[in-house]
């Protein structure tokens, strides 16, 4: 198995201009609509903070609140079932399906079926499965995974979708006229809605105190995948509880304003159970988070309410597009969760980051992604997944900035260097692959430290003579 090389998938991107500018510019938008609508709300960051709180609170309590949701789930005529691991959690569903003959299913957004490979393993056993989100279909149609938690087609131009839906559903290639796109899709989904033997969806916030789900949609797929057929499995992950159902408000405000800049979801969909004549069923997963709960410098990840913010924000998301991170989970959250369930395959995804912190910056649950990052870095380190570059460069840099008269000597070759070196050797993409897209800063006079010591260290000790004299 390779590891996955971000900074080569996400080059094939950038190498795609319209592709990359469209990208950028459509998420640096999101990015700026929530900030103009987090500054409308002057307890903004008393909400971070509050729901911060909140989700440390459930956390640090979650065998009780879990417990307390399943109960009272169960008592709304949920089945609950719980999955050790993302195997388990689709022969669960395998299992359901299979005595109810279900053929047909429509399946609502979740990243947490995603995660489990769940849409792939039900159709090697011969069950269709209709993804009932827009962009997540345009995906499915491209046989290409998600690019975005939010947005899962956000990479895609409208020509790319017309091209799809063209080869697919038979389209106009020509029109990629967004009306037109989407009256495509509707006519071809609305027959397989009426069809479905099942609906799925994942899980938003679970809550404890009521046994109820909530789901938050722009489109409407969590409510046709889970009130028209006549049976429905949701899967939620063990950290998705909230203790009441006064706490979801805070949480509903901070999400579509973190997500897209919006004041709300389209649909905020409530399910306290089945409807009449129909079976309901949630899995609770585990897959790893119980092992994530018990790390003490890693266990604020779960408090993540995945809304897309850090992906919005983040300079190398944004150039490079989410599919280069060839994961469910991508960005910055991705970066940080990872590693988590297969540390070599994904050991080079916490170095893609330019350590900004804008990611920590717009969290509305104040995850630690800035730290996480850290954190994940020295763990490849230590397990030995380091990249040799990147050893190598640790290696000379330790003696370095161990010993401050070797920082001061190599500050003054630099500083030659980039003064005296002819710029075919500085700025060749060969020898220094910042230069591909760059070129190197004019050079200054001076070092800091020279400067330092020569206007600002007399000053000091100025300053300090005439107070002793003072004295």
């Amino acid at each position: 198995m390779r590891q996955v090389n971000q900074v080569k998938l996400g080059e094939e991107f950038i190498n795609k201009r319209e592709h990359r500018e469209s990208h950028d510019r459509c998420l640096w938008a999101a990015r700026m609509r929530r900030d103009t609508v987090a500054a409308s709300i002057p307890q903004w960051e008393e909400m971070r903070a509050l729901a911060s709180d909140i989700r440390k609170h459930v956390l640090s309590n979650l065998d009780q609140y879990l417990e307390q949701f399943a109960k009272n789930a169960e008592s709304n005529g949920f089945h609950v079932h719980w999955a050790k691991d993302a195997d388990e959690h689709n022969r669960i569903i395998l299992d359901i399906f299979k005595k109810r003959d279900v053929k047909v299913v429509t399946k609502g957004k979740s990243m947490t079926m995603d995660e489990c490979g769940m849409r792939e393993f039900l159709e090697k056993e011969g069950i269709e499965i209709n993804e009932a989100d827009l962009g997540e279909r345009i995906q499915q149609l491209d046989d290409q995974r998600p690019s975005h938690i939010v947005m899962p087609a956000i990479h895609k131009l409208r020509s790319d979708v017309a091209d799809i839906f063209a080869r697919k559903l038979g389209s106009d290639r020509d029109i990629d006229d967004p009306h037109y796109l989407n009256s495509v899709m509707r006519a071809d989904m609305r027959k397989r809605y009426v069809r479905a033997d099942a609906g799925m969806n994942g899980v938003n916030f679970g809550i404890a105190e009521t046994g109820g789900i909530t789901v938050c949609t722009n489109e409407g797929n969590a409510d046709i995948s889970a009130n028209l057929p006549p049976l429905f499995v949701a899967s939620m992950g063990i950290e998705k509880i909230l203790p009441r159902q006064s706490d979801l408000a805070l949480f509903i405000r901070l999400l579509s304003r973190s997500a897209l800049g919006l004041d709300i979801t389209q649909y905020t969909s409530h399910y306290h159970g089945p409807r009449k004549g129909q079976e309901a069923h949630i899995v609770i997963l585990d897959n790893g988070r119980s092992d994530r709960l018990s790390s003490s410098d890693y266990w604020e990840v779960l408090k993540c309410i995945r809304c897309g913010t850090c992906m919005n924000t983040c300079p190398v998301f944004r150039r490079t597009s989410g599919i280069s991170y060839d994961a469910t989970y991508m960005g910055p959250i991705g970066i940080v969760l990872e590693p988590s369930y297969d540390l070599y395959k994904y050991a080079r995804l916490p170095y893609s980051c330019t350590h900004c912190g804008s990611c920590g910056d717009v969290c509305p649950v104040q995850v630690p992604i800035p730290r996480l990052i850290l954190y994940w870095r020295d763990v490849v380190v230590k397990q030995g997944y380091g990249e040799t570059m990147h050893n190598l460069e640790q290696a000379a840099a330790e003696p370095i900035l161990k010993n401050s008269r070797n920082l001061m000597l190599a500050e003054k070759i630099g500083l030659w260097a980039l003064k005296n070196l002819p710029k075919g050797l500085t700025e060749s993409p060969l020898l220094n692959p910042w230069a591909k897209e760059h070129t190197n800063p004019e050079p200054p006079k001076e070092t800091f430290r020279q400067y330092y010591n020569r206007e600002i260290k007399p000053q000091i000790d100025a300053d300090g003579e005439k107070a002793g004299e003072n004295k």
